[in-house]
């Protein structure tokens, strides 16, 4: 598991599976890299830059390297030139689905009531065709 201040067995002393969670979400882009990362199923680290608005290259890339290492993402080198990395959901990851979904749905009703989900407009307009 990546280090952290919450890695600390005694900062988890009182909810030991939110600690967790929360050591593994630490960081202020996680949640969208997981995001992005799971509406598009592979993304490029220039992509995720790209979408990220604001993030540096050294932070995406360390934020990248703790997902990988607590084991939501899986990334894939291609020997090419110029190099190409993708990153893709693991299993892990792909368990954490339901929670993104429901964390998206909670902020829409109760954050952003006026907001369109322009992803899931995206997915209903692919289902039409």
């Amino acid at each position: 598991m990546a280090e952290n201040k919450f890695s600390d067995k005694n900062m988890m002393a009182r909810c030991v599976p939110m600690s967790m969670l929360q050591s593994v979400l630490n960081g202020k882009w996680k949640i969208l890299i997981l995001w992005y990362i799971t509406f598009y199923k592979v993304q490029r680290f220039g992509e995720l830059m790209r979408r990220l608005d604001g993030i540096t290259q050294s932070t995406l890339t360390k934020q990248l390297r703790e997902l990988e290492a607590d084991g939501l993402l899986h990334r894939e080198i291609y020997k090419e030139i110029p190099p190409k990395v993708e990153y893709t959901l693991s299993e892990l990851g792909e368990s954490f689905i339901p929670v993104l979904n429901a964390m998206m749905a909670w902020s829409e009703t109760r954050l952003c009531p006026d907001y369109v989900n322009p992803y899931t407009n995206q997915k209903e307009m692919d289902k039409e065709q």
